[in-house]
């Protein structure tokens, strides 16, 4: 009789989770976990945490509901606080297993949790599934793939890659090990609903895709992806997909759908166009891996020094141009902010207050809901000109912008009054 932990890392969903798949079809006893990690609530050298309020109300309504949906299938959910290394520790005792499944994560502080966990003698069995493509489906070994995303771009539309097709979720879920439940099962704390407009969890992802798509607002999605205000102007998957409450996969099978029924269109082609951008930020880690996290990122020039008296007017909004301070008060408020103005304040930042790219990029993962280390990580070498594009650095004119995105002042009102 086999026995395995199944740990969930940003895959807290059932729905096309090959990982958790493979698990329950190899195992006779599985206990999935989630771990709770203090150093993320801890402040970090520039003097705040790394998860905020609105990403850690998403998280336990996420966890709600993937425990809710384990006990529809006889399993369970259990929760626990610490050091990873030091939990499995804990479990082990009491289980007698040291095999564990859990998704891949290509970041280089959750590689080292894996070497942690492998130096101690632990079976690791992790499965890379978070990209919208299959990896090893790519036209090129990723060790090798195009710098430049056009160039990628271009190769994955050659081969006609579209999506890696969505596995169903697990019918049956192997029966618990018998385990002291009092001593480790958790529920988590956070019930505050924030105000935030996103519900975390799956099925509260898959009510969201489901509506996006019946209001055909994939059809107005190139036009509209750079406004704003409001729930529709983008997709907003970025938070479910951000905890795995859906993949990358699921939705692009929609998209796929939705284009078999209404017809292929400038719209759907960027929304792909988009899910595109964020495997590549995925691929570009087992490229480059820690040196996308260096000071210097990629490039050999010297990043700005950080200035506390700067960083506290533009991270509270206060720093006197009124698009900048109307975007950083939504993000602190809201936990969100449109594509658009997160490349606005991230360039003013960088380049108006001669900013340290680092420290905005803390921000954005204490501040967003949808915080993925890929994404951010990627976003941020982009503006700052220390990741892969050649043309060094996005610099954005407020003054156009302003102009461009926000003529008559209504998001500029509804934030700084």
């Amino acid at each position: 009789m086999t026995t395995a932990f199944y740990w969930f890392r940003n895959d807290l969903r059932l729905e096309d989770n090959p990982s958790f798949l493979q698990a329950c079809k190899s195992v006779d006893h599985l206990l999935p976990v989630y771990i709770h990690q203090p150093n993320l609530g801890q402040d970090t050298a520039w003097g705040f945490p790394r998860i905020g309020e609105h990403r850690k109300v998403f998280l336990d309504q996420s966890l709600r509901e993937l425990r809710s949906q384990l006990r529809d299938l006889g399993s369970d959910l259990f929760e626990m606080t610490g050091n990873v290394l030091y939990v499995f520790e804990k479990l082990k005792a009491q289980i007698d297993t040291d095999i564990i499944y859990c998704e891949q994560i290509q970041a280089p502080e959750e590689l080292e949790q894996l070497a942690l966990l492998r130096s101690a003698s632990f079976q690791i069995n992790p499965l890379w599934q978070s990209s919208m493509l299959d990896a090893l489906s790519l036209p090129f070994s990723l060790q090798e793939m195009p710098d430049i995303f056009t160039q990628f771009r271009q190769q994955v539309e050659k081969q006609k890659l579209r999506f890696a097709i969505p596995v169903d979720a697990p019918k049956s879920i192997p029966s618990l090990p018998v385990i002291e439940t009092t001593s480790i099962k958790g529920l988590g704390g956070n019930t505050m609903s924030g105000g935030s407009k996103f519900r975390g969890g799956e099925r509260s992802a898959q009510t969201h895709i489901q509506q996006y798509f019946e209001r055909r607002l994939t059809d107005t999605y190139k036009q509209t992806r750079n406004e704003l205000i409001g729930m529709d102007y983008s997709s907003k998957f970025s938070p479910w997909l951000a905890q795995g409450c859906c993949s990358a996969g699921f939705i692009a099978k929609q998209l796929a759908d939705y284009e078999i029924c209404y017809g292929a269109n400038d719209g759907t082609y960027w929304l792909w166009f988009e899910l595109l951008w964020r495997d590549y930020f995925r691929f570009l880690h087992f490229k480059y891996g820690k040196r996308l996290y260096n000071s210097k990122g990629l490039s050999k020039a010297p990043s700005n020094q950080f200035d506390g008296e700067k960083f506290s007017k533009w991270s509270s909004g206060n720093t006197g141009e009124s698009l900048i301070d109307a975007g950083m008060r939504e993000l602190k408020k809201t936990g969100y902010l449109s594509n658009r103005m997160r490349q606005i304040v991230a360039s003013y930042w960088i380049y108006d207050m001669k900013g340290d790219w680092q420290g905005g990029a803390a921000w954005f993962e204490y501040q967003l809901i949808d915080y993925d280390v890929y994404s951010n990580q990627g976003n941020w070498l982009y503006i700052a000109g220390k990741g892969t594009d050649p043309r060094g650095g996005r610099s954005f004119n407020v003054a156009k912008q302003t102009q461009d995105h926000d003529p008559d002042g209504i998001y500029r009102q509804m934030w700084l009054t």
